[in-house]
């Protein structure tokens, strides 16, 4: 029995480090898509692999496409939730939110380094 919540355990933190996250959502910035309070699926893996906690990836195999909602570590160091906007230059991306009037994004601090990506947003609830 011990065993089986020890493998489950270490199991369930691979998955949460390296795999799959959820966050949950602060701010009106991704009014109306994405809540203040909305739990967020994130996929780790969608741009390559990355060890937490690591500036770059160890492995990239994508890059963000124009739209796609993604996670990312603002020039604050601040984790944010915005939408990709034109690729700017090789390995940067504009983020933008959705609620342009409410939202801290690329207007403010410009483009963001894909390196700063913790992954893509899979699901909402």
């Amino acid at each position: 029995m011990g065993k089986a919540v020890l493998g489950a355990l270490i199991a369930a933190v691979i998955i949460k480090l390296f795999l799959f996250d959820l966050i949950i959502a602060e701010g009106d910035s991704m009014e109306p898509v994405i809540h203040s309070g909305a739990v967020l699926v994130i996929n780790r893996l969608q741009y390559g692999f990355r060890f937490p906690g690591q500036p770059g990836y160890l492995l990239r195999w994508g890059v963000p496409r124009q739209g796609e909602v993604v996670v990312f570590y603002t020039p604050s160091g601040k984790l944010a939730v915005k939408r990709c906007g034109l690729p700017v230059e090789k390995g940067y991306f504009t983020a933008l939110g959705d609620n342009s009037l409410q939202s801290y994004d690329s207007r403010s601090y410009g483009p963001v380094p894909v390196d700063k990506i913790t992954g893509k947003v899979l699901g909402i609830k």
